[in-house]
Protein backbone atom coordinates (compact mmCIF):
# COMPACT_ATOMS: atom_id res chain seq x y z
CA UNK A 1 0.00 0.00 0.00
CA UNK A 2 2.72 2.45 0.87
CA UNK A 3 4.17 1.91 -2.59
CA UNK A 4 0.99 2.65 -4.32
CA UNK A 5 0.35 5.65 -1.79
CA UNK A 6 4.13 7.41 -2.39
CA UNK A 7 3.86 6.83 -6.59
CA UNK A 8 0.72 8.74 -7.03
CA UNK A 9 2.28 12.67 -8.48
CA UNK A 10 0.07 15.00 -9.87
CA UNK A 11 2.05 17.86 -11.46
CA UNK A 12 -0.02 20.85 -12.84
CA UNK A 13 1.94 22.79 -15.23
CA UNK A 14 0.25 26.64 -15.34
CA UNK A 15 -0.82 28.63 -12.01
CA UNK A 16 -3.27 30.50 -13.89
CA UNK A 17 -6.69 30.71 -12.85
CA UNK A 18 -7.23 27.03 -13.91
CA UNK A 19 -4.50 25.77 -12.73
CA UNK A 20 -4.65 27.04 -9.30
CA UNK A 21 -7.44 26.07 -8.86
CA UNK A 22 -7.14 22.15 -10.42
CA UNK A 23 -3.95 22.13 -7.69
CA UNK A 24 -5.63 23.15 -4.68
CA UNK A 25 -9.08 20.99 -5.43
CA UNK A 26 -7.21 18.07 -6.53
CA UNK A 27 -4.43 17.96 -3.50
CA UNK A 28 -8.15 17.82 -1.83
CA UNK A 29 -9.36 14.79 -3.13
CA UNK A 30 -6.30 13.06 -3.85
CA UNK A 31 -4.78 13.38 -0.54
CA UNK A 32 -5.78 10.41 1.42
CA UNK A 33 -5.32 7.87 -1.64
CA UNK A 34 -2.27 8.67 -2.27
CA UNK A 35 -1.79 11.72 -4.17
CA UNK A 36 0.95 14.56 -3.96
CA UNK A 37 0.43 17.37 -5.97
CA UNK A 38 3.24 19.78 -7.41
CA UNK A 39 2.19 23.27 -9.31
CA UNK A 40 5.02 24.55 -11.83
CA UNK A 41 4.71 28.46 -12.96
CA UNK A 42 7.33 30.62 -13.89
CA UNK A 43 6.37 33.34 -11.35
CA UNK A 44 5.93 33.55 -7.79
CA UNK A 45 3.06 35.94 -8.32
CA UNK A 46 -0.56 34.91 -9.28
CA UNK A 47 -1.36 37.09 -12.62
CA UNK A 48 -5.32 37.70 -11.96
CA UNK A 49 -5.64 37.78 -16.56
CA UNK A 50 -9.02 39.39 -16.42
CA UNK A 51 -7.30 42.24 -15.37
CA UNK A 52 -4.69 43.15 -17.35
CA UNK A 53 -6.33 45.94 -19.32
CA UNK A 54 -6.02 47.74 -15.53
CA UNK A 55 -2.32 47.51 -15.46
CA UNK A 56 -2.16 48.55 -19.45
CA UNK A 57 -3.47 51.91 -17.82
CA UNK A 58 -1.47 51.73 -15.04
CA UNK A 59 -3.49 50.92 -12.03
CA UNK A 60 -2.29 48.71 -9.50
CA UNK A 61 -3.17 45.13 -8.28
CA UNK A 62 -3.10 43.49 -5.36
CA UNK A 63 0.54 40.96 -5.08
CA UNK A 64 -1.40 37.64 -4.50
CA UNK A 65 1.88 35.20 -3.94
CA UNK A 66 1.32 31.60 -5.33
CA UNK A 67 3.09 30.01 -1.86
CA UNK A 68 0.49 32.41 0.21
CA UNK A 69 -2.51 31.28 -1.44
CA UNK A 70 -1.37 27.32 -1.58
CA UNK A 71 -0.93 27.67 2.49
CA UNK A 72 -2.45 25.09 3.72
CA UNK A 73 -3.10 22.79 0.70
CA UNK A 74 0.10 20.33 0.94
CA UNK A 75 0.90 21.39 -2.85
CA UNK A 76 4.24 21.91 -3.54
CA UNK A 77 4.67 25.19 -5.74
CA UNK A 78 7.95 24.98 -7.96
CA UNK A 79 9.25 28.28 -9.75
CA UNK A 80 10.17 27.51 -13.21
CA UNK A 81 9.66 26.93 -16.71
CA UNK A 82 8.43 23.95 -18.15
CA UNK A 83 10.51 23.23 -21.23
CA UNK A 84 9.84 19.95 -21.86
CA UNK A 85 7.30 17.01 -21.65
CA UNK A 86 7.96 13.47 -22.11
CA UNK A 87 4.63 11.63 -22.32
CA UNK A 88 6.19 8.50 -22.81
CA UNK A 89 8.01 8.31 -19.62
CA UNK A 90 6.07 10.83 -17.86
CA UNK A 91 8.10 13.25 -17.21
CA UNK A 92 8.60 17.20 -16.97
CA UNK A 93 11.70 19.30 -17.14
CA UNK A 94 11.37 22.57 -15.60
CA UNK A 95 13.85 24.94 -15.78
CA UNK A 96 14.65 27.95 -13.99
CA UNK A 97 17.54 30.96 -13.63
CA UNK A 98 20.06 28.51 -11.77
CA UNK A 99 18.66 24.67 -12.22
CA UNK A 100 17.12 22.44 -14.88
CA UNK A 101 15.09 19.51 -12.34
CA UNK A 102 12.77 16.93 -13.87
CA UNK A 103 9.79 16.16 -12.43
CA UNK A 104 8.37 12.34 -12.46
CA UNK A 105 4.55 12.00 -12.82
CA UNK A 106 1.94 9.85 -13.09
CA UNK A 107 -1.29 12.12 -13.76
CA UNK A 108 -0.25 15.79 -15.78
CA UNK A 109 -2.29 18.41 -15.59
CA UNK A 110 -1.76 21.00 -18.33
CA UNK A 111 -2.89 24.34 -17.46
CA UNK A 112 -0.31 26.58 -19.34
CA UNK A 113 -3.30 28.80 -21.18
CA UNK A 114 -2.97 30.96 -23.90
CA UNK A 115 -1.79 34.25 -25.27
CA UNK A 116 -2.90 36.29 -28.34
CA UNK A 117 -2.00 34.97 -31.98
CA UNK A 118 0.40 37.57 -33.58
CA UNK A 119 0.89 35.27 -36.26
CA UNK A 120 -1.77 36.15 -37.88
CA UNK A 121 -0.64 38.97 -39.66
CA UNK A 122 2.66 40.63 -40.96
CA UNK A 123 4.76 42.77 -38.19
CA UNK A 124 2.19 42.01 -35.18
CA UNK A 125 4.90 40.27 -33.42
CA UNK A 126 7.32 43.00 -34.01
CA UNK A 127 5.29 46.29 -33.54
CA UNK A 128 2.15 45.23 -31.82
CA UNK A 129 1.50 44.84 -27.67
CA UNK A 130 -0.61 42.46 -25.98
CA UNK A 131 -2.49 42.11 -22.99
CA UNK A 132 -0.55 38.61 -22.04
CA UNK A 133 0.86 38.87 -18.75
CA UNK A 134 1.78 41.76 -16.04
CA UNK A 135 5.22 42.52 -17.96
CA UNK A 136 2.86 42.74 -21.00
CA UNK A 137 0.98 44.97 -20.04
CA UNK A 138 3.68 47.41 -18.12
CA UNK A 139 5.36 48.03 -20.94
CA UNK A 140 1.67 49.44 -22.87
CA UNK A 141 1.50 51.34 -19.41
CA UNK A 142 4.48 53.07 -19.98
CA UNK A 143 4.08 54.15 -23.77
CA UNK A 144 0.36 54.79 -23.38
CA UNK A 145 1.75 57.35 -21.05
CA UNK A 146 4.35 59.29 -23.64
CA UNK A 147 1.62 58.90 -26.31
CA UNK A 148 -0.66 60.55 -23.67
CA UNK A 149 1.31 63.07 -22.86
CA UNK A 150 1.83 64.07 -26.70
CA UNK A 151 -1.75 63.53 -27.63
CA UNK A 152 -1.31 60.41 -29.94
CA UNK A 153 -3.07 57.74 -31.09
CA UNK A 154 -3.62 54.18 -30.36
CA UNK A 155 -4.63 51.39 -32.56
CA UNK A 156 -6.80 48.28 -30.82
CA UNK A 157 -6.98 45.50 -33.38
CA UNK A 158 -9.85 42.84 -32.47
CA UNK A 159 -13.55 44.24 -31.27
CA UNK A 160 -14.03 41.29 -28.51
CA UNK A 161 -15.04 41.57 -25.31
CA UNK A 162 -11.16 41.85 -24.14
CA UNK A 163 -10.77 44.18 -27.24
CA UNK A 164 -13.86 46.23 -25.91
CA UNK A 165 -12.64 46.49 -22.50
CA UNK A 166 -9.27 47.54 -23.72
CA UNK A 167 -10.29 50.28 -25.94
CA UNK A 168 -12.47 51.79 -23.22
CA UNK A 169 -10.19 51.43 -20.31
CA UNK A 170 -7.73 53.07 -22.49
CA UNK A 171 -9.97 56.13 -23.79
CA UNK A 172 -11.42 56.68 -20.09
CA UNK A 173 -7.84 56.49 -18.64
CA UNK A 174 -5.81 58.60 -21.04
CA UNK A 175 -8.55 61.35 -22.94
CA UNK A 176 -6.17 62.60 -24.67
CA UNK A 177 -5.34 59.42 -26.67
CA UNK A 178 -6.90 58.81 -30.04
CA UNK A 179 -8.11 55.15 -29.58
CA UNK A 180 -9.80 53.40 -32.73
CA UNK A 181 -11.06 49.73 -32.22
CA UNK A 182 -10.55 48.11 -35.66
CA UNK A 183 -11.99 44.84 -36.46
CA UNK A 184 -13.91 42.63 -38.99
CA UNK A 185 -17.15 42.45 -36.09
CA UNK A 186 -18.80 44.71 -34.88
CA UNK A 187 -17.92 45.36 -31.19
CA UNK A 188 -20.26 43.21 -29.04
CA UNK A 189 -20.98 41.03 -32.06
CA UNK A 190 -22.05 37.87 -29.79
CA UNK A 191 -24.67 40.38 -27.75
CA UNK A 192 -27.86 40.78 -27.99
CA UNK A 193 -29.25 44.07 -29.47
CA UNK A 194 -30.39 45.99 -26.75
CA UNK A 195 -26.96 45.29 -25.05
CA UNK A 196 -24.94 45.78 -27.85
CA UNK A 197 -26.46 49.23 -28.79
CA UNK A 198 -25.69 50.44 -24.95
CA UNK A 199 -21.95 48.78 -25.71
CA UNK A 200 -21.63 51.20 -28.62
CA UNK A 201 -23.44 54.03 -26.67
CA UNK A 202 -20.30 53.68 -23.84
CA UNK A 203 -17.87 53.68 -27.00
CA UNK A 204 -19.20 56.71 -28.22
CA UNK A 205 -19.38 58.56 -24.85
CA UNK A 206 -16.06 57.79 -24.10
CA UNK A 207 -14.98 58.65 -27.62
CA UNK A 208 -13.71 55.50 -29.31
CA UNK A 209 -13.55 55.36 -32.92
CA UNK A 210 -14.77 52.34 -34.14
CA UNK A 211 -13.69 50.50 -37.73
CA UNK A 212 -15.41 47.93 -37.84
CA UNK A 213 -16.07 45.07 -41.33
CA UNK A 214 -12.32 45.86 -42.33
CA UNK A 215 -9.60 44.02 -41.77
CA UNK A 216 -6.03 44.68 -40.38
CA UNK A 217 -3.33 43.04 -42.79
CA UNK A 218 -0.32 44.47 -41.43
CA UNK A 219 0.92 46.18 -38.27
CA UNK A 220 4.48 48.75 -39.03
CA UNK A 221 5.76 50.47 -36.03
CA UNK A 222 3.45 53.89 -36.65
CA UNK A 223 0.57 52.62 -38.50
CA UNK A 224 -1.50 49.55 -39.20
CA UNK A 225 -2.36 48.56 -42.71
CA UNK A 226 -5.96 47.70 -43.61
CA UNK A 227 -6.63 45.34 -46.52
CA UNK A 228 -7.16 47.78 -50.00
CA UNK A 229 -4.12 49.19 -48.30
CA UNK A 230 -5.14 52.57 -46.00
CA UNK A 231 -3.02 53.37 -43.50
CA UNK A 232 -4.32 54.43 -40.01
CA UNK A 233 -1.99 56.28 -38.01
CA UNK A 234 -1.05 54.82 -34.24
CA UNK A 235 1.59 55.42 -32.19
CA UNK A 236 0.73 52.44 -30.78
CA UNK A 237 -0.73 48.93 -31.41
CA UNK A 238 -3.04 46.47 -29.38
CA UNK A 239 -3.29 43.20 -30.48
CA UNK A 240 -6.41 41.51 -28.90
CA UNK A 241 -7.56 39.17 -31.99
CA UNK A 242 -7.37 35.70 -31.72
CA UNK A 243 -5.31 33.24 -29.64
CA UNK A 244 -2.63 30.30 -29.63
CA UNK A 245 -2.29 28.16 -27.07
CA UNK A 246 1.57 27.65 -25.95
CA UNK A 247 3.39 25.22 -27.89
CA UNK A 248 5.22 22.74 -25.21
CA UNK A 249 2.24 20.23 -26.42
CA UNK A 250 2.99 19.91 -29.65
CA UNK A 251 6.57 20.21 -29.25
CA UNK A 252 5.87 16.93 -27.24
CA UNK A 253 4.43 14.71 -29.66
CA UNK A 254 0.99 14.69 -27.48
CA UNK A 255 -2.39 15.57 -29.67
CA UNK A 256 -3.26 19.19 -29.87
CA UNK A 257 -5.62 21.18 -32.65
CA UNK A 258 -4.56 24.12 -35.23
CA UNK A 259 -4.42 26.83 -32.15
CA UNK A 260 -1.56 24.22 -30.32
CA UNK A 261 -4.96 23.15 -27.57
CA UNK A 262 -4.63 19.52 -26.43
CA UNK A 263 -7.33 17.72 -28.33
CA UNK A 264 -9.45 16.13 -24.94
CA UNK A 265 -11.78 13.10 -25.30
CA UNK A 266 -14.87 13.70 -22.78
CA UNK A 267 -13.72 13.17 -19.35
CA UNK A 268 -11.04 15.91 -20.49
CA UNK A 269 -7.89 13.39 -20.99
CA UNK A 270 -5.95 13.51 -23.71
CA UNK A 271 -6.73 11.40 -26.76
CA UNK A 272 -3.04 10.27 -27.40
CA UNK A 273 -2.14 10.50 -23.69
CA UNK A 274 -4.58 9.35 -21.17
CA UNK A 275 -2.65 10.69 -18.31
CA UNK A 276 -2.69 13.95 -19.59
CA UNK A 277 -5.46 16.30 -18.35
CA UNK A 278 -6.02 19.31 -20.16
CA UNK A 279 -7.76 22.31 -18.88
CA UNK A 280 -8.64 25.95 -19.67
CA UNK A 281 -8.09 28.08 -23.06
CA UNK A 282 -5.12 24.66 -23.37
CA UNK A 283 -7.43 22.58 -23.94
CA UNK A 284 -9.76 21.88 -27.32
CA UNK A 285 -13.13 20.69 -25.26
CA UNK A 286 -15.61 19.85 -27.11
CA UNK A 287 -19.37 20.23 -26.05
CA UNK A 288 -22.75 19.23 -27.86
CA UNK A 289 -23.03 23.19 -29.50
CA UNK A 290 -19.15 23.25 -30.16
CA UNK A 291 -15.82 23.62 -28.83
CA UNK A 292 -15.41 26.22 -25.37
CA UNK A 293 -13.75 29.61 -25.98
CA UNK A 294 -11.41 30.45 -23.94
CA UNK A 295 -12.35 32.30 -20.85
CA UNK A 296 -12.47 32.28 -17.10
CA UNK A 297 -16.05 30.93 -17.06
CA UNK A 298 -15.27 28.03 -18.79
CA UNK A 299 -12.16 27.96 -17.68
CA UNK A 300 -12.50 27.20 -13.65
CA UNK A 301 -15.35 24.32 -14.62
CA UNK A 302 -12.91 22.37 -16.40
CA UNK A 303 -10.56 22.58 -13.32
CA UNK A 304 -12.87 21.41 -11.21
CA UNK A 305 -13.69 17.91 -13.48
CA UNK A 306 -10.11 17.30 -14.08
CA UNK A 307 -9.35 17.57 -10.07
CA UNK A 308 -12.55 15.47 -9.56
CA UNK A 309 -11.63 13.37 -11.97
CA UNK A 310 -8.26 12.54 -10.96
CA UNK A 311 -9.93 11.80 -7.90
CA UNK A 312 -11.87 9.10 -8.95
CA UNK A 313 -9.30 7.70 -10.36
CA UNK A 314 -7.15 7.57 -7.61
CA UNK A 315 -10.17 6.19 -6.05
CA UNK A 316 -10.79 2.89 -8.36
CA UNK A 317 -13.51 4.89 -10.04
CA UNK A 318 -14.15 6.00 -13.76
CA UNK A 319 -14.01 9.63 -14.90
CA UNK A 320 -17.12 11.19 -15.45
CA UNK A 321 -17.62 13.44 -18.56
CA UNK A 322 -17.43 16.97 -18.69
CA UNK A 323 -20.27 19.04 -19.84
CA UNK A 324 -20.65 23.20 -18.97
CA UNK A 325 -23.10 26.11 -20.90
CA UNK A 326 -22.52 29.12 -21.01
CA UNK A 327 -24.26 31.71 -18.39
CA UNK A 328 -23.12 35.03 -19.09
CA UNK A 329 -20.75 38.25 -21.05
CA UNK A 330 -19.57 40.35 -18.79
CA UNK A 331 -17.92 43.31 -19.88
CA UNK A 332 -16.34 46.38 -18.33
CA UNK A 333 -16.56 49.82 -20.19
CA UNK A 334 -13.79 51.50 -18.23
CA UNK A 335 -14.03 51.72 -14.35
CA UNK A 336 -17.35 53.30 -13.95
CA UNK A 337 -19.56 51.38 -16.48
CA UNK A 338 -20.20 47.69 -18.24
CA UNK A 339 -22.87 45.57 -19.86
CA UNK A 340 -23.78 42.03 -18.66
CA UNK A 341 -25.69 39.99 -21.34
CA UNK A 342 -27.11 36.79 -20.20
CA UNK A 343 -26.95 33.90 -22.34
CA UNK A 344 -27.85 30.53 -23.10
CA UNK A 345 -25.99 27.66 -22.63
CA UNK A 346 -24.57 27.62 -26.38
CA UNK A 347 -23.28 31.51 -25.45
CA UNK A 348 -26.57 33.03 -27.48
CA UNK A 349 -27.82 35.85 -26.39
CA UNK A 350 -31.13 35.84 -24.23
CA UNK A 351 -33.52 38.94 -23.69
CA UNK A 352 -31.97 39.73 -20.27
CA UNK A 353 -29.03 42.34 -19.56
CA UNK A 354 -27.61 44.25 -17.07
CA UNK A 355 -25.96 47.80 -17.44
CA UNK A 356 -24.84 50.46 -15.50
CA UNK A 357 -23.53 50.77 -11.67
CA UNK A 358 -25.43 47.17 -11.64
CA UNK A 359 -23.32 45.74 -13.98
CA UNK A 360 -20.27 47.55 -12.63
CA UNK A 361 -20.88 45.38 -9.48
CA UNK A 362 -21.81 42.22 -11.24
CA UNK A 363 -18.09 42.31 -13.02
CA UNK A 364 -15.93 43.35 -10.05
CA UNK A 365 -17.62 40.34 -8.63
CA UNK A 366 -16.87 37.79 -11.41
CA UNK A 367 -13.44 39.58 -11.83
CA UNK A 368 -12.81 38.76 -8.21
CA UNK A 369 -14.31 35.43 -7.64
CA UNK A 370 -11.28 32.98 -8.36
CA UNK A 371 -9.79 34.68 -5.27
CA UNK A 372 -12.52 33.75 -3.22
CA UNK A 373 -13.38 30.39 -4.60
CA UNK A 374 -9.41 29.07 -3.72
CA UNK A 375 -10.21 30.45 -0.29
CA UNK A 376 -13.20 28.35 -0.20
CA UNK A 377 -11.91 25.39 -1.89
CA UNK A 378 -8.91 25.00 0.69
CA UNK A 379 -11.31 24.49 3.35
CA UNK A 380 -13.75 22.23 1.70
CA UNK A 381 -14.90 20.70 -1.42
CA UNK A 382 -17.18 22.88 -3.20
CA UNK A 383 -19.77 20.67 -4.92
CA UNK A 384 -19.09 21.38 -8.58
CA UNK A 385 -22.83 21.74 -9.37
CA UNK A 386 -23.57 24.51 -7.26
CA UNK A 387 -20.75 26.18 -9.57
CA UNK A 388 -21.99 26.47 -13.11
CA UNK A 389 -24.27 24.58 -15.27
CA UNK A 390 -24.02 21.76 -17.86
CA UNK A 391 -26.56 23.21 -20.30
CA UNK A 392 -29.56 20.77 -19.91
CA UNK A 393 -31.26 19.82 -23.47
CA UNK A 394 -28.52 21.75 -25.02
CA UNK A 395 -26.07 19.91 -23.80
CA UNK A 396 -26.52 16.56 -23.17
CA UNK A 397 -24.17 14.17 -21.80
CA UNK A 398 -21.78 12.07 -24.47
CA UNK A 399 -21.39 8.65 -24.42
CA UNK A 400 -17.83 7.63 -22.66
Amino acid sequence: MSSRRSSQRIVVLGAGYTGMLTAIRVAGRARRHGGHVTLVNPSSRFTERLRMHQIATGQSLPDFQIPDVLDGTGVDFVQGWATAIDPDAREVTVTASDETRVLPYDRLVYALGSKADRTMVPGADVHAHTLDDPAAAARLAARLAEIAAAGGTVAVGGAGLTGVEAATEIAESFPSIRTVLISRDVPGSMMGERARAYLNRALERLHVEVRSGVEITKVLPDAVELSGGELVHADATLWTTGVRAAALAARSGIATDDRGRIVVDATLRSVSHPAIYAVGDAAAVRQAYGVLHGTCQSGLPTAVHAADAIGRELRGRRPKPFRFGYMHQPVSLGRHDAVIQFTRADDTPRRWHLTGRRAVAYKEFVSSSPMTTYRLSKLFALPSRALWTRGGRANPAPRV
